[in-house]
């Protein structure tokens, strides 16, 4: 029953979001183009589709991809097999990106247009080595905790480079790979292997550390292509020129046959099966692991690949068709502002609607504890993403070298990364490549080459492309700015919106005698609490005593007090006013909410081995009239927090010694009638 709720819930959402999809098509179809499609049942069921499939991709999602995405990540974590995780990522990379139904197009389309010197099967490979590397290099980053910036700046400083030697013909598609390489299964994956990574390494913060992948898949194919694209060019004689045409295409919708759903079924489980067979490799064969629930992660599986297939039919029963249309329609008209307007509705209207975005902001706002906002940042992107595709079509009308917009753009991300607060960079830089899915690509790239065909002096094999490019980059500073307002307008998590009310109900009374007064984050706000604290008394040998605390300080103790300690047997005793003793023991205090002693008590017999062979002594007893200690937010959250479970637990415990009682005076009266 909570599964089904939960996807009536997603359900829901999806269909909120297809909203601005329809609006913006209904508003230019009839009020602009003032035409009604012949096919209009048709993109109207489509849409119904596209909505119970979105629901079904995402439900699939968290209950398949994820949990066994951050459960590998994690096994891998503990096992410390430093060679195992970079093959992995490698090799998920790889295996997921060859198998790309938009890169084989694009590949297809490139190599018809390169008079022979692009091989389609060639780039594909190149373009899939290149996400290889991508994620072999953004999981090294993650093991080592390096700040991502520095990756992707150089990065930025290694597109732009090579694009000055690079072809024409090769640099708007270069930029456009980067794009499409990311797909809706891949990216929820990668996102996965990303965050529970960080999760389970010491030292590393999900939010800052388990994004980024996604960002460096984007990247490193601009930089593969281009270097392969200087190649062919110089190396490669042309071959005889194939008989290609680029123009805006108005398809009609898709025919709906047994045999067609059959065969996009198939298509789909092709393009999940790399991923499948990866995952299961490395968890049987390398870490000889069963997988958790391994009926509800293969239901999820199935889920994932019914939601996408039911997705891509709902799309191409209409939508798709309807978007070139309107596309070809709109690059007819003779108002440019319009061709602008339409590419921004378009661009921010898909966006919002994009499966892959949805799974990663929900990700975002659930490891955040909810200070990023899910709609929010999709809010944000979306923006991001039809600014960008409006500048793209102006580029295109403009006429201007489309390396000079995203030297500027890159300019911009780097100057806002020093900006933005931390936690939202690597997010950022995941934006770019999550906006250009299954959704957008389509509809921009029609925009694009109609566009180039239709305006003199345009080459639609040079001008076409860019415009996914654009999409790509400007999401990226759009989020950090989103990032930049959330501080100055002092947005909370849910921890610290809770622990804040905490305190406003708080007693400020030092004076009560029968409440605990704290200091809050070590400041001169006092509260007065109804809390249980309780002294940890630990002596040990001095030359084990930093081992103590340390261990202590793991388990989340934030303070001790230190005292030197001298012991003697009984056996002494009649040597005690002669003797002169060298304390070779330490006496640590430990001041605790009761909730932390068992924890403190066990980090350190276990550091220590004082059960075993260790020296040492360990003891805690009750406390009253605390006053004067500090404690941090979190640290009063959490311990009012387990108060009230207590609290709840012990009324429940009442109430069934009542319903005992009742029931043996029930018996009883039964009995004496």
């Amino acid at each position: 029953m909570m599964q089904f709720n939960f996807f009536l819930k997603l359900l829901r959402d999806s269909f909120r979001d297809l909203i601005p999809i329809i609006l913006v098509i209904l508003f230019f179809q009839l009020a602009i183009i003032q035409s009604v499609p012949d096919n209009w049942v048709s993109t109207a069921i489509g849409m119904l589709i596209v909505g119970v499939g979105l629901a079904i991709f995402l439900q699939g999602l968290e209950i398949g991809i994820f949990p066994v995405g951050e459960g590998l990540a994690r096994d891998f974590a503990k096992s410390g097999w430093t060679t195992w995780i970079l093959i992995f990522g490698f090799l998920i990379g790889f295996g997921t990106t060859v198998a790309e139904p938009a890169l084989a197009v694009i590949a297809d389309k490139a190599a018809s247009i390169s008079s022979g010197r692009i091989d389609a099967t060639v780039l594909r490979m190149v373009v899939a080595l290149s996400v290889g590397f991508a994620i072999l290099l953004g999981v090294y980053r993650i093991i080592k905790g390096h700040p991502i910036h520095y990756y992707i700046i150089t990065g930025y400083i290694l597109v732009v480079g090579v694009t000055f030697f690079a072809p024409n013909e090769i640099i708007g598609l270069a930029y456009d790979l980067g794009g499409v390489t990311t797909s809706t299964v891949t990216v929820p994956l990668v996102a996965a292997l990303g965050i529970g990574l960080a999760s389970a390494i010491k030292g590393r913060n999900p939010v800052i550390d388990g994004f980024g992948l996604i960002a460096f898949a984007s990247l490193t194919p601009m930089i593969f292509v281009q270097i392969y694209g200087i190649a062919v060019y110089n190396l490669v004689e042309a071959k005889e020129v194939t008989d290609f045409v680029v123009k805006a295409t108005i398809s009609s919708s898709s025919d709906i046959t047994i045999f067609s759903i059959f065969e996009g079924l198939v298509s789909v489980v092709k393009d999940v099966a790399p991923i499948l067979a990866i995952i299961f490799f490395f968890q049987y064969a390398v870490l000889k692991k069963h997988i958790k629930h391994l009926s509800t992660v293969l239901l999820g599986f199935g889920l994932v690949i019914i939601g996408l297939y039911a997705f891509i039919l709902g799309l191409e029963m209409g939508l798709f068709s309807l978007g070139e249309t309107m596309a070809y329609q709109l690059t007819k008209q003779d108002s440019q502002m319009l061709i602008y307007t339409f590419g921004f509705a378009i661009g921010f209207s898909t966006t919002m609607a994009e499966p892959a975005l949805m799974a990663i902001a929900k990700k975002a706002k659930e490891i955040s504890d909810g200070k990023i906002n899910d709609f929010a940042l999709r809010l944000f992107v979306a923006f991001g993403v039809a600014f960008g595709i409006a500048l793209g079509a102006f580029r295109i009308v403009d006429g201007g070298q489309i390396h000079y917009y995203i030297i500027v753009g890159y300019l911009l991300v780097i100057i806002l990364t020093f900006l933005a607060p931390k936690y939202i960079i690597p997010i950022a830089y995941d934006s770019g490549g999550v906006t250009t899915s299954t959704i957008t690509v389509p509809l921009v790239a029609a925009l694009g080459i109609g566009l180039a065909t239709n305006i003199d002096g345009r080459n639609p094999l040079i001008d076409g492309f860019g415009l996914i490019a654009f999409a790509s980059l400007f999401p990226m500073l759009t989020v950090m700015i989103y990032g930049v307002l959330t501080e100055k307008l002092g947005i909370k998590s849910d921890t610290d919106i809770e622990t804040s009310n905490i305190l406003k109900e708080a007693l400020i009374d030092a004076e009560n005698m029968d409440l605990a007064t704290v200091s809050v984050d070590g400041s001169d706000r006092r509260h007065s609490f109804k809390m249980a604290f309780s002294a940890v008394i630990i002596i040990v040998p001095t030359n084990k005593k930093v081992d103590a605390i340390q261990a202590a300080h793991n388990a989340g103790a934030s303070g001790v007090t230190v005292m030197r300690a001298d012991g003697i047997g009984f056996g002494e005793l009649d040597n005690y006013y002669r003797a002169s003793f060298e304390a070779d023991d330490s006496l640590l205090l430990f001041l605790l909410p009761e909730r932390m002693v068992n924890p403190v008590i066990k980090a350190i017999i276990h550091s220590l081995h004082i059960t075993t062979n260790g020296k040492g002594l360990a003891f805690a007893f009750p406390l009253s009239h605390m006053k004067g200690i500090s404690l941090s937010r979190k640290e009063i959250f959490e311990s009012r927090h387990e108060e009230k479970i207590k609290e709840k637990k012990h009324q429940e415990e009442q109430e069934h010694i009542k319903d005992e009682i009742k029931a043996v005076i029930k018996d009883e009266t039964t009995h004496n009638d």
